[in-house]
């Protein structure tokens, strides 16, 4: 854990975040807010077979939020749209070694902008 409470894997996705960047030819986008602190959230998904076969993100926010975000990715890509739809905040948390209390909610921007985009896609 550095000075900040944050352990060397969230400071790893916040210096070098994963899946960067918007996605044109998205077949779903979620997005998902904080309006309290201000971080906002767009996940982009690639879908084929069921499965998300591409993701990305553009987010604003804190150390958190960009960690969170990049982590989110990580743990979608690949899944299947069921195993994807079952990531909590609490699995982007674990995988990320923790965050300090104060940053907790910015792990469910990355939930609730994914569940967002697995309802958009279904509404399609």
């Amino acid at each position: 854990m550095d000075l900040y409470g944050f352990s060397d894997i969230a400071m790893e996705h916040f210096m070098c975040p994963r899946n960067v960047g918007s996605m044109p030819d998205a077949d779903a986008v979620g997005t998902g807010g904080d309006p309290a602190c201000g971080d906002a959230l767009t996940l982009y998904l690639k879908i084929s077979d069921n499965r998300i076969v591409d993701i990305s993100f553009l987010v604003f926010g804190c150390v958190a939020a960009i960690a969170a975000s990049s982590m989110t990715t990580e743990l979608a890509k690949g899944k299947t749209l069921e195993e994807a739809a079952q990531i909590t905040d609490d699995d982007i948390v674990a995988a990320l070694g923790g965050l300090p209390e104060n940053k907790l909610h910015c792990s469910v921007l990355g939930e609730t902008a994914l569940k967002n985009a697995l309802l958009h896609f279904r509404q399609k």
